[in-house]
């Protein structure tokens, strides 16, 4: 695949249909390297798909036929998020350049987040649901709060996109994914930051 430099790009439209390599492949290779945001176009619209795209490290999932007008909205919204990660500025926590939760110190100004002193890379928006825990770090959030957070967008009960970048999350920055210690599951109600130990 060409090789392509991160600083010339801000956000990635990709097609799941491609005619020489399947677009969640080409999606994978991307990860590898790049955190930018990527936007997956597809006709598939079973959930199973979506799941499928999000754990692959997409974070948008626009299903065809769309709407122009919400698609150049989901894009605005992307690159709003992605600049302020990239820039530094911070609408949430605009006071604090460093937040620190246990093990994990998060470099709003640099945008990079370490776990006793070891660099974890993010992807935009696993860095924003982060940095919202941090913000508020005493808060249980609800999905539908989550998802209006850093999506932006009216929550349409669709769980999967918030659990699917949950997991994704906890799997980057938990000892244990399966019993974590940084996010935690209020059950019946939603996450939260774990206490401080």
């Amino acid at each position: 695949m060409h090789q392509f430099s991160q600083n010339n790009f801000h956000l990635i439209i990709l097609d799941i249909m491609l005619p020489q390599i399947d677009g969640l492949e080409v999606m994978r290779r991307i990860r590898e390297t790049s955190t930018m945001p990527i936007l997956l176009l597809t006709a598939k619209r079973e959930d199973t798909d979506k799941v499928i795209g999000l754990g692959l490290g997409a974070d948008d999932y626009i299903v065809k036929p769309f709407s122009v007008f919400e698609f150049v909205a989901r894009v605005k919204a992307h690159l709003r998020r992605y600049l302020y990660f990239h820039t530094g500025e911070d609408p949430m926590h605009s006071g604090k350049k460093i937040m620190v939760h246990k093990d994990l110190k998060l470099d709003v100004e640099n945008c990079t987040l370490t776990k006793r002193g070891e660099k974890i890379d993010l992807t935009a928006k696993e860095y924003q649901i982060l940095k919202l825990f941090l913000s508020y770090p005493n808060k249980v959030f609800t999905k539908e709060q989550i998802f209006n957070q850093i999506w932006g967008e009216e929550f349409i009960g669709d769980e999967n996109t918030v659990m699917v970048h949950i997991s994704r999350l906890r799997s980057k920055i938990e000892d244990q994914p399966d019993k974590p210690k940084y996010i935690r599951t209020v059950w019946g109600l939603g996450y939260k930051l774990g206490d401080e130990a």
